[in-house]
């Protein structure tokens, strides 16, 4: 717990920033994040069903290049050969 008390003649606006610059620094803030915001793992059920998704788009790429209907053929945006 992180704890500030007003010092004097401290404006509030110093007083917040002080706090904030405190939390930080106590790595509290990153580890409430963690565990407000954490995901549950993946099903093996639906770990198969995006695989197998991606396989399917792949494959349909695939034989759009083959037909001449997909003009430029890259594995990701931006990166090179």
């Amino acid at each position: 717990m992180v704890q500030v008390t007003k010092k004097k003649k401290e404006t509030t606006l110093s007083l917040m920033k002080r706090f904030n610059r405190k939390l930080q620094k106590s790595s509290n803030l990153l580890r409430f994040k963690s565990i407000r915001f954490k995901e549950r793992p993946k099903s093996d059920l639906t770990k198969k069903k995006t695989a197998l998704s991606r396989e399917k788009k792949k494959e349909a790429k695939n034989k759009l290049y083959k037909l001449g209907k997909l003009v430029e053929y890259s594995r990701a945006p931006g990166k090179r050969k």
